[in-house]
């Protein structure tokens, strides 16, 4: 103990022998205004677990993880079955913890894969590995505001390294474009059909982009490009569609299933006698009282078929239900029906054809008949029927299909694929690249440590710590490959300090050699390192600044105010 302050918990110590006796000095100097300065470690400690669980999945070589039954000490829980992947966020995310600093963790992966899609895990292990080399520091007395400060400066500085490394590749040239996600997609496990699925991930992107008045390009990836998994067939199988593809079959078997240039028309309203939004209770005395409200109904429903029909649609798309009456005279009208289909997929299927989702039918105009639309048809695939828009002029909508041998493959399929998908909308909106294998980590490193001896006081030692963070990724690159890590690193480093341009050379992932990365062809979005870079850095910042931990939790058996009960209070 410091005065008031307990620098123990649970028995534990929470800090280290040195800091706590200098706490113990300045305490007698100045007082109890010390009991400010005591730091709680158990955010640093919980944010190295969380940094703990991504480092085996790391990097071409890194295992697949499928289950975990560590960290319990700081109530790390996976709430169910993880799946079997290499992928950091979709490993992190099944994690249920207690901790508010290991939640503020997670969120780094989510946050990272919903922004860039690609580096989940590296930016875990950065975060945790900065808070792991500023822990020391804290424990010799240095304050957090000190530590923080240095580390925007050190941000400032890692950026400046990017830019100066950094090439431009050309959205437009497809080779260059398909040499980067090889890269992306060489650590995971649709690796083993490479070539086939970077193809896949470029026609995606390629088809869904469009662009704005503003002179950008729009690829909204979540709305317009689809992944539907079938089991069956084999990964060769899988493909871009020029059109979309919906889970659905037409409402009758003498409806027609394949439509050469079809008129298409989208509805978001029922084709059905409209139904009393609360109970209505009629009451009929007469038998043709009763025929008379079956005749009004159909008649109800024979106008709004009519209304469609004078359109002459080849297929009628519905978000609602649809009517045994209106699908009879649907099929005397030879139009194929479709119905119950998602919001989302409606929409596709708008951008996809030029269609325009009508709300009533007595609104329908003839501009919003969707022509672009080369081929209807349902295909059986397994054993469920597909609808197929396809073959159009200018879709702006896609929908990938990924065939593989059962779900776990599939799933996994799919998460890569939406990993490369990110990366080439990067490339689109930011056509500059960094080298790969841990290069541009050490590049940064090398660059801090240089800077830290021209520094003089408190900073210094954050540029340093700092510096030894960012050679945690060539680090696991060379201790998944299973070679000498300390000989490994230490060679990188000395090939960073040597003149000249070395600033390319990093860790081949499969040799675990030093090799130049511009040989090997190697290269990442700058968009994802400079956003591993950022976010690691700010997550470290905040968690650093965490004195302690006040729990809201309100207890249900306390009673919620020191009233006496209304039994006991007088009248």
């Amino acid at each position: 103990r410091v005065g008031n302050v307990d620098l123990t918990q649970d028995g534990i110590p929470i800090v280290g022998e040195e800091y706590a006796a200098h706490l113990r000095e300045d305490h007698l100097e100045h007082g109890a205004g010390t009991q400010a300065r005591a730091h709680d470690g158990s955010n640093i400690l919980c944010g190295c677990d969380i940094g703990d669980l991504g480092t085996p999945a790391t990097l071409p070589l890194g295992v697949v993880a499928e289950n975990y039954d560590g960290g319990a000490d700081h109530g790390v829980r996976f709430s169910q079955k993880i799946p079997v992947t290499n992928d950091g966020n979709a490993i992190l995310r099944e994690i249920d913890v207690s901790h508010p600093a290991a939640r503020s963790m997670l969120e780094l992966s989510r946050t990272q894969d919903e922004e860039v899609g690609d580096g989940t895990t590296s930016v875990i292990i950065l975060a945790a590995q900065i808070l792991s080399a500023m822990q020391p520091m804290l424990e010799r007395g240095f304050h957090p505001t000190v530590l923080t400060g240095g580390l925007h400066s050190v941000l400032e500085d890692a950026l400046a390294v990017c830019q100066n490394i950094c090439r431009t590749v050309d959205p437009n040239d497809p080779e260059e474009m398909l040499t980067v996600l090889r890269t992306c997609l060489s650590s995971k496990f649709a690796g083993n059909w490479m070539d086939h699925m970077c193809r896949l991930a470029l026609t995606a992107v390629q088809t869904v982009s469009r662009q704005t008045g503003a002179g950008k390009m729009e690829i909204d990836l979540k709305r317009y490009a689809k992944v539907e998994k079938v089991p069956g067939g084999h990964v060769e199988e899988s493909r871009v569609l020029d059109g979309v593809m919906i889970n659905k079959n037409v409402l009758h078997n003498r409806m027609r299933t394949r439509i050469e240039n079809p008129r298409i028309l989208l509805l978001d309203c029922p084709l059905e006698y409209k139904k009393g939004e609360s109970q209505t209770n009629v009451t009929i005395t007469r038998e043709e009282d009763w025929e008379l409200l079956l005749k009004q109904e159909e008649e109800y429903i024979q106008k709004m078929c009519d209304d469609i029909i004078k359109w002459r649609p080849d297929v009628v798309v519905t978000e609602k239900g649809l009517s045994d009456l209106a699908i009879h005279y649907f099929v005397k009208a030879g139009i194929s029906a479709v119905r119950r289909l998602r919001k989302t997929d409606n929409n596709r299927i708008a951008r996809a054809t030029g269609a325009t989702i009508v709300h009533r039918p007595e609104e329908i105009r003839e501009q919003d008949i969707g022509t672009g639309c080369g081929l209807y048809e349902v295909s059986k695939i397994g054993d469920e029927y597909f609808s197929f828009f396809v073959q159009c002029a200018d879709p702006k909508a896609c929908t990938i299909l990924l065939r593989g041998a059962n779900k776990d493959l599939l799933h996994e399929l799919e998460r890569n694929l939406q990993d490369a998908m990110a990366v080439a909308r990067n490339l689109v909106h930011d056509p500059r690249l960094l080298p790969g294998g841990g290069a541009t980590e050490m590049a940064v490193a090398t660059s801090l440590s240089s800077k830290a001896k021209s520094l003089e006081g408190l900073v210094q030692a954050p540029y340093r710590a700092a510096a030894e963070a960012f050679e945690i990724i060539p680090n696991i690159l060379a201790e998944n490959c299973g070679v000498s890590v300390i000989r490994t690193i230490t060679q990188l480093r000395a090939k960073h300090h040597e003149e000249g341009d070395t600033s390319t050379f990093g860790v081949d992932g499969m040799t675990g050699k030093i090799t130049d990365m511009r040989e090997l062809n190697i290269w990442e979005p700058m968009s994802v390192r400079v956003h591993t870079f950022k976010t690691a850095i700010e997550s470290a910042s905040m968690l650093l600044r965490i004195d302690d931990i006040v729990s809201g939790i309100t207890n249900p058996d306390r009673p919620q105010s020191n009233m006496p009960p209304p039994e006991e209070m007088e009248p």
